[in-house]
């Protein structure tokens, strides 16, 4: 297993890094876009559409509903996201109370657009809009900042779990996760944001605003985690599937980042480091 996780990150990273970083703003908007659409065919999975041409068939209306996007100013999709991250906290805060309304399959379909849609909409908007923080004028820099975030949270939650972990955070939806590990990852998280205000010269101002929008967006990455997990539970699956030999599938990959990028680039835009840009297809 452990060679398998290996070999498949050795091929996939250099995929991936050159697909982020090295693409114009429309390559970059197609080759999210295909991630996001092999996205919704595993949420296909997860909200109970078994047969492979209605999984098909969801990945291809997420896909159209994507190009129809282009041109949409981003902060009207994104200030839905944080609506709709705020429902996913009740729901993952009573689960199972409530799965009743929500079990249906249309429901957990919906529901994939509403954590998928704002992703691709906000990492674009990262990718387009006028970024200035500090002496840091690249686009390409926030974006690796938010995927920092959201590893580095999870590295700090897993250290501090291992070591302190005896509260548990969901037990009934994901019992591996603690509130020393939440706490133990924001710690991370705010040494991150510290550490990135010094290399970018950033003022005292800033760098207090960067460490609390790092630190909501580092929370909320863990919601991003619950909710997908709690989706496989009910649905009864351990991974969203096995597109990637030995990690799983896109989703399980992704699912942090779903929630903290639609989130982080709101609160940017909304801080001035980011002027509103739009969609590129």
């Amino acid at each position: 297993m452990l060679k398998t996780r290996i070999i498949t990150a050795l091929i996939l990273a250099p995929i991936a890094i050159g697909g982020i970083f090295f693409l114009p703003p429309l390559g970059f908007a197609l080759f999210t876009g295909a991630i996001i659409t092999l996205g919704a065919w595993e949420w296909a999975n997860m909200s109970g559409i078994e047969s492979q041409p209605g999984r098909v068939g969801y990945a291809l209306v997420m896909a159209a509903l994507l190009y129809a996007l282009g041109g949409l100013p981003a902060l009207l999709v994104l200030w839905l996201a944080i609506a709709w991250w705020l429902v996913c906290f009740w729901l993952v805060r009573r689960y199972p109370a409530g799965s009743e309304r929500w079990g249906a399959i249309p429901v957990r379909a919906l529901m994939g657009f509403m954590v998928l849609v704002p992703a691709w909409v906000g990492l674009n908007h990262l990718r387009n809009g006028g970024f200035q923080f500090g002496d840091v004028a690249n686009n390409l820099v926030v974006i690796l900042y938010i995927f920092l975030v959201v590893w580095v949270a999870d590295i700090g939650a897993y250290f501090a779990g291992r070591a302190f972990g005896k509260a548990k955070l969901a037990p009934r939806v994901s019992p591996g996760k603690s509130w020393a590990g939440v706490w133990g990852g924001l710690a991370a998280v705010a040494l991150l944001a510290i550490l990135a205000s010094l290399l970018a010269n950033a003022g005292v101002a800033e760098a207090m605003l960067l460490v609390v929008a790092s630190l909501v967006t580092g929370f909320v990455s863990v919601l991003g985690d619950l909710l997908e997990s709690m989706l496989k539970r009910f649905r009864g699956i351990k991974d969203s599937s096995q597109l990637l030999p030995g990690h799983g599938g896109i989703m399980d990959r992704i699912d942090s980042l779903t929630a903290a990028i639609p989130v982080f680039a709101l609160m940017i835009t909304l801080l001035g480091w980011l002027t509103a840009g739009q969609v590129v297809v």
